[in-house]
């Protein structure tokens, strides 16, 4: 059983808390959690060197940011963060991988990447994912950050990936403009494309995309994880109003929410 440590702590639920994993057992209970949610559950094709958990080079430069249930004490939560400075010693931000991304990068400000998200199955339904949200967010305003990035990931209905109805379904307020647009290095391929959104906007993207985040241009395909990825770039100058006077109002009716359900 992994013991919690934390560094970083959001205001929590009495049962929930979240903060930055600085322990080996919290980190590899996460790396686990993400193995089960995209190995076991999703099916991608991971390229960990230990079975059961999810690790790649990636991970040694980042901060783990988990939620703890401090009932099951376990992580029911998870999310990585890579700051602009872990990413210039690892040599590249993970979305490098999918995206060109020298027009984003020119802008002035700090960048911080944000990427393997996911949530215990046995705790989907939203406390868990407003917890690490609310976390996210102070993290990235306490580091100064100007712009949250990363690669969010839209998985195919039963007849393929419907980009076009997907991208239809997004208000264009949250379309980047051309300064901002970047190339995946992978399009969807044309025969695994459709017409019909079979699998809608997934909760995390729409969280981002009602704090006012940009969708920077066309998807990048994943063959490993079969899903369409797409490039978030959040100005944090828009979040930090909205996330004191409305997100947070949000999260202590969650808390309430949470005392009274117990999950």
């Amino acid at each position: 059983m992994a013991i919690k440590n934390p560094e970083l702590t959001a205001k929590p639920a009495k049962r929930l808390e979240c903060f930055v994993a600085n322990t080996p057992e919290l980190i590899q209970e996460a790396q686990r959690l993400r193995y089960r949610i995209f190995a076991q559950e999703l099916g991608a094709k991971l390229k960990s060197a230990v079975e059961g958990l999810d690790f790649d080079e990636v991970d040694n430069h980042c901060d783990h940011l988990v939620v703890f249930d401090n009932e099951t004490q376990k992580v029911v939560g998870y999310t990585r963060l890579l700051t602009d400075t872990q990413a210039q010693k690892l040599g590249r931000f993970y979305s490098q991988s999918e995206f060109n991304l020298d027009r984003v990068l020119e802008m002035p400000g700090r960048f911080l990447e944000v990427g393997r998200t996911c949530v215990d199955p046995d705790f989907r339904g939203g406390v868990v994912l407003t917890t690490l949200w609310s976390a996210l967010v102070e993290y990235a305003l306490r580091g100064g950050f100007n712009y949250l990035l990363g690669c969010a990931s839209i998985t195919p209905g039963p007849s393929g990936f419907a980009v076009d109805a997907v991208y239809r379904s997004i208000d264009a307020k949250n379309i980047a403009p051309d300064t901002y647009q970047v190339s995946p290095t992978v399009p969807i391929p044309a025969n695994l494309r459709c017409d019909r959104d079979e699998s809608g906007i997934p909760p995390l993207l729409k969280a981002y995309l009602r704090f006012g985040a940009l969708i920077c241009g066309e998807p990048c395909w994943d063959e490993d994880f079969n899903c369409m990825d797409v490039l978030v770039l959040l100005p944090l100058n828009q979040v930090q109003e909205r996330y004191s006077k409305h997100y947070m109002k949000d999260f202590q009716v969650s808390n309430e929410i949470n005392s009274s359900t117990n999950l």
